[in-house]
């Protein structure tokens, strides 16, 4: 198994496992909660693709991804159809921390995926276009998510969400010709999860502009 696959696996269990957990509390039925998961799991990689020009994109090319994410999906509705008591008011704390951890990894792994891809595709020379879509690809499935859901994408106002993708993404891309690739994509995507969870913990935001009260 490479290195790039075994991300792609985390990736995309994280990812539709935080799209699945939305769906379910939002009390979508099981066909809604496996759109939206596999909809988060494989967005960033689809809208990544079509940026450059991958048709069909690797997730209709390769459909083990979205069996991934399908089976993920129904892995979690089954626990929680048979435990609701997981969804309490009690379990919303855990929950939140469980949703943070999920998209923290989704995040990494995906955002060094998508500046590998953009490598892989000759785009080498090209730093800001590489980085460009290693952000997208990290925060595209979770975009198109907390929009089906109806609610403020994270991306816009979570704990410098994007910012760690940027960072992660911008180490992968200026370390990679000093060290082993998986080297670099691995220590790329732990950074962006040590952002994002330094983040969460500390309360870190970029600053709000403040509306007064009328």
């Amino acid at each position: 198994m490479t290195t790039q696959f075994l991300i792609e696996i985390i990736g995309t269990v994280a990812f539709a496992s935080s799209g699945a957990m939305v769906a379910i509390r939002k009390r979508l039925d099981l066909f809604g909660v496996l759109v939206l998961g596999a909809t988060t799991a494989v967005g960033g990689g689809i809208i990544r693709d079509i940026i450059l020009n991958i048709t069909p994109p690797g997730s209709f090319q390769n459909p083990v991804y979205f069996v991934l994410a399908a089976v993920t999906v129904g892995v979690l509705f089954l626990i929680c159809y048979l435990h609701p008591y997981f969804l309490d008011m009690e379990f919303l704390e855990n929950y939140e921390k469980l949703m943070n951890v999920l998209d923290a990894i989704g995040l990494g792994a995906f955002t060094v995926l998508g500046a590998q891809k953009a490598i892989e595709a000759g785009y080498a020379d090209y730093r800001f276009m590489a980085i460009f879509l290693g952000v997208v690809t990290g925060v595209g499935g979770g975009l198109l998510r907390d929009m089906m859901a109806g609610i403020t994408p994270y991306i816009l106002k979570k704990h410098i969400y994007a910012c760690a993708s940027i960072v992660g993404a911008m180490f992968y891309i200026y370390t990679r010709p000093f060290m082993p690739e998986a080297l670099a994509m691995f220590l790329g995507a732990v950074l962006v999860v040590t952002i994002r969870m330094l983040a969460t913990k500390y309360r870190w935001n970029l600053p709000v502009a403040r509306i007064p009260r009328l």
